[in-house]
This record gives C-alpha cells, structure tokens and sequence, in this order.
C-alpha cells in the first residue's frame, strides 16, 4: 500500500479527522454527490423507459418494417403489392427478421345513431402476432383471424368506444367510400387500450378477408408485409439490407415494392424521441456540476484546516505530490460513500416506481398513465464511474493549493 493512500485511509477512518470547520463541509459534499447521482439515475430511467414505451408502441401498431406499395406512400388508401409464398420464403431468410405477418387497411367511417368518427380498418391474417394487443386488451378477446372467410368481428380501442358510447358486443355501421358507399356491419369482440391517442382513435382490427373484400383486390393482393427483427438496433442496418434487394423490384400486375421502417413512417414522432437525449445531456452536466463544485469546497476547507499537517508532511520530506495524492484518496473515499447514498436512493425510485407505478401521468398528453423507468446494467455502470472520474478530475486543479503551504509557516498555523 502507498504512503499517500494508507495516510488518507487512516484520515478518513478517524472520527475526529472531520473537525468543527469540516465537517458541515464534508456533509454537505456528500448530499451534493448523493442528490447529483441519484438524480441522474432518475433521469436516465425515466428518459430510456419513456423513449422505449412509446417506441414499443408504435411497433406494436405497425412492426419494425414494413413493405408495401411504393405508391402508397403517406397514403391510409393503400395500393396492394402481390405476397406471395416465395416472397415470404425469401424474406424469412433475412437472419434478423423474426416474423412476417401480411396485412391490409382500408379508411372509412364508423357512424352511430348520434355521432360518427374516421378510422381505418385494418385487416390481419392468422399469422398475426396479437401479443400487443392481447397485453393492452382492457374488454372481451383478440380472435384469430382469417384470411379465406370474413367473420364481420372487430377490435376497438376504448377511446373510440367512449367517444361513440359504444360497449362490448354492440353491432357497428361502417362506411367506406370507393367508386360507391359501401356499408359493413361489424360485431365488436374486443376493447383496447394504449393510450396512445394518435393510433388508439384510428384503427380498428379485423380480419384479412374482409378488407380485402372491400378493397375488391385480387388474390395474394394485401396492402404489405410487417417484419419483426431480433435486434432494433440494427433497424436501418436490416432495412437497408432488404431494401437494396426489394425497393424497385415490381409484383405480377407492376406494383413496386417500398421498404420503409417504423422510424421512417413516423419521422416527427421519433425526431421528438430523439430531443429528450439533449435532456439527459443537460441534467447531467448540471448534477455533476454541482456534485463537483461541492467536493471542491469541501476539499478547499479540508485543506486549509489539515494545513499544519500538510507543513509537518513536507518538514519530514514528503512532495507536493504525495501530499496532493493524499487529498485525493481522501476525496475518493467521500465521493465514494455520497455515491453509494445516490445509488440507494436512485434505486429505491426505481424499483418502487417499477414495481407500484406510483407516480402517475395524463395518458391525453403523455401516451401512459404511469412514469416508464428502464435501466440496464451498463448505463447504470457508466453513469457511476463517469461521476468518480470527473468528481476526482474537477479536484486536480484545486490540489494544487498545497504546493503553495510551505512548512515553516504552516506549522504556526492554529
């Protein structure tokens, strides 16, 4: 062990090593160290599990990518693309795509005797995996839908239930306007709820048949395929892989095929995502800019009352550099126990927050009902060793004040 931490270990280990001047110096560094880490673990959590929560969301409506016609783009009136066998045998050779399921929509209107609303109609296969809706469902069952037979049976959310003061097992009149009006009768089987209000007051789920019916298209025709890919984070990488083979490349009637992904579908909502990042940035500046700034005052008045052993240190030989190192360690100790209050207070929010949802939110303006917190291991790791590091190299500078002390006028020092 080195002269400088075995001195600041025993420092520290002192109880009478704080003084009457230090130790309110010392309290309040470690409150600043434990508010600042504990803050950032907050954020963190709260920021990632928002951003995946409504991330999840979208993806829930609309998969990782779709493919679809390429002159159906930024359009709900879809033009249909061929699926066929060998299509979905090709894509399912993709190493990163999980699952294919086929899909089709058509707009329309859903009309009660006192009220009416716009929607679209979005019709799935027996392929479709409903573990989102079925997570969300608050009323009644997702069936398994068809694609050879029409069972007139659709899923609502229940934003559009309450609007239109309708409930479970109520019959409902659908309008579609193509060439002519053209009217359906659908049973509702199932209620939703996502609190995602831009999706939730749009689509209604059906079968595949049915859409297709009224759409009038031919078979094999639907409006795309969904893919599910194993990793996200090689979303555009996997999009631009599949792209390149498909974008262009036309179906037996000249449809073209359009690779987009989800972020690509919906630009706005994922650059504000992408805002909340600069958020994170700025709160941890300001917490570690305060967790520092109270280490440099609490070092500063340690300093200053440990002068005249700072001038016997130096009397029997010890360097500034020993010296400085042995604050330093001293430092490391401090920081270390405020940083593992911040990490019992960081983790206490959110695990409770995680496990009792206790603090609650405005579904209308926020998409959920209760604050989302996420954590992974690495970025918990990463922000407690990125609060040590700068904590120890904002107190560099103010270590120096030590090879200004000299020993003869330090050991006069009361």
């Amino acid at each position: 062990m080195s002269l400088s931490l075995f001195i600041a270990r025993r420092i520290y280990r002192n109880s009478d090593a704080g003084k009457h001047v230090s130790q309110p110096a010392v309290l309040i560094a470690l409150i600043g160290i434990a508010i600042g880490l504990a803050v950032m673990i907050v954020t963190v959590s709260v920021v990632v599990g928002f951003k995946s929560e409504v991330r999840d969301k979208v993806v829930g409506f609309g998969s990782d990518i779709q493919i679809g016609n390429a002159d159906a783009v930024q359009s709900y009136e879809t033009r249909p693309v061929v699926v066929n066998d060998s299509l979905l045998a090709a894509l399912s050779n993709y190493q990163e795509v999980k699952h294919i399921q086929r899909y089709s929509t058509k707009p329309g209107m859903v009309k009660t005797a006192d009220s009416f609303q716009g929607m679209v109609l979005k019709g799935v296969g027996p392929e479709y995996d409903a573990s989102f809706f079925r997570h969300h469902l608050v009323k009644g069952v997702f069936p398994q839908f068809s694609d050879s037979a029409s069972s007139n049976q659709v899923v609502i959310s229940e934003t559009l239930a309450t609007k239109l003061r309708l409930k479970l097992g109520d019959k409902i009149d659908t309008y579609y306007i193509q060439d002519n009006v053209r009217a359906r009768r659908l049973k509702i089987v199932g209620i939703y709820r996502t609190d995602f209000s831009e999706f939730d007051n749009l689509f209604l789920i059906t079968d595949l048949c049915l859409v297709n019916r009224l759409n009038n298209w031919k078979p094999q025709q639907v409006s795309g395929v969904e893919l599910q890919i194993r990793d996200y984070d090689r979303l555009d990488a996997t999009t631009y892989e599949i792209a390149a083979d498909m974008d262009e490349q036309t179906d037996e009637y000249g449809a073209k095929y359009c690779v987009r992904n989800v972020e690509q579908l919906n630009p706005q909502l994922f650059a504000w995502l992408g805002i909340l990042n600069l958020n994170i940035w700025v709160i941890l500046v300001l917490m570690i800019g305060v967790a520092g700034f109270t280490m440099i005052s609490g070092l500063l008045i340690i300093i200053i009352e440990r002068t005249s052993m700072i001038g016997i240190l130096k009397s029997l030989g010890a360097n500034n550099t020993t010296i400085r190192k042995i604050f330093l360690w001293f430092s490391v100790f401090l920081i270390g126990k405020g940083m593992l209050w911040g990490n019992a207070i960081g983790l206490l929010f959110y695990f409770v927050q995680k496990w009792f949802g206790i603090f609650k939110l405005d579904p209308d303006t926020y998409y959920m009902d209760t604050v989302p917190v996420s954590l992974n291991l690495i970025l918990f790791i990463l922000l407690n060793v990125g609060t040590l590091l700068v904590s120890v190299l904002m107190l560099l500078g103010p270590s120096y004040l030590i090879t200004r002390i000299h020993p003869a006028d330090s050991m006069r020092y009361e």
